[in-house]
């Protein structure tokens, strides 16, 4: 397109009919921007990290929004009515319904007893199934105002007893390890035509053969560009005689089998 700022709206247009085709002829709107999201995040096309952040921008701002009008719809009055069946519905989903349905999703997968636990334990329940419960009132369904406000209910149980205790109970199941804050490259990446090559963040292990080399001496394949360094909270412009220390993030550009090469060489133990 002949404007950069053409891209967002081409993309936003293309959610738009995806959600009203589907619909107009009888299936769910929802599913088919979902599955085309999961599509599109498989390719590689033109401002692909940009529309990521217009996107995640605009969910964002959709959130509030959703907040806004669903506080339009709750009555605190009626959401306290009745708390017995509502809190014994909330319980029966966190202890019981979501234990036996993660255990039977997982029960071929690699997870263990106590990461299967924690998985059934952080299924926190939150806008989504809010949003549903408005469409029985938006139906007209009889007793819709009562299956919304149960699930409301259900959906502040499920905050306020699970989301606190997530923490702890990964400590106690001897699961907890914190994600490492990764660097932010003051660099990004934008291929104007379709190209093999792309640019991958790639870390250096205390026990690989790379630490303690200088670049020249890594023997690389000439299709891997180092740009960039990232050590502790410092940017490191590479040269050939940069040498290679532990936890170092090179940022990379290379083509995906060099890439599968250069991270064979970042893995191996073995004296270059």
């Amino acid at each position: 397109l002949s404007y950069d700022g053409l891209y967002p709206v081409l993309m936003l247009s293309m959610v738009i009919f995806t959600y009203g085709l589907t619909t107009l002829i009888g299936g769910s709107g929802f599913l088919a921007v979902y599955l085309g999201g999961l599509v599109l995040a498989r390719q590689d096309f033109i401002h692909k990290n940009s529309l990521i952040r217009f996107h995640d921008g605009l969910a964002w701002l959709m959130q509030i929004f959703m907040f806004l009008v669903l506080g339009l719809l709750v009555f605190p009055s009626q959401l306290v009515e009745d708390p017995g069946p509502k809190i014994l519905i909330a319980l029966f989903l966190i202890f019981i319904a979501r234990p036996i349905s993660v255990t039977i999703a997982l029960l071929f997968s690699k997870f263990n007893l106590r990461e299967r636990l924690l998985i059934s334990w952080v299924g926190l329940r939150g806008a989504t199934p809010i949003v549903l419960g408005t469409f029985p009132l938006l139906a007209a369904v009889p007793q819709a105002n009562a299956i919304f406000n149960i699930v409301f209910f259900v959906v502040l149980i499920s905050v306020v007893m699970q989301g606190p205790l997530i923490v702890p109970i990964a400590r106690w199941l001897g699961l907890q390890n914190p994600t490492p804050v990764r660097p932010r490259f003051p660099l990004e990446y934008e291929p104007r035509v379709p190209l093999e090559n792309q640019m991958t963040e790639v870390v250096i292990p205390a026990q690989s053969s790379m630490v303690g080399q200088q670049i020249v001496n890594l023997h690389l394949p000439p299709q891997i560009l180092i740009l960039l360094i990232a050590r502790e909270e410092n940017f490191i412009v590479p040269r050939g005689s940069t040498i290679v220390e532990a936890e170092d993030t090179l940022l990379v550009l290379a083509d995906k089998a060099s890439l599968a090469l250069l991270q064979d060489r970042v893995n191996s133990v073995e004296p270059l």
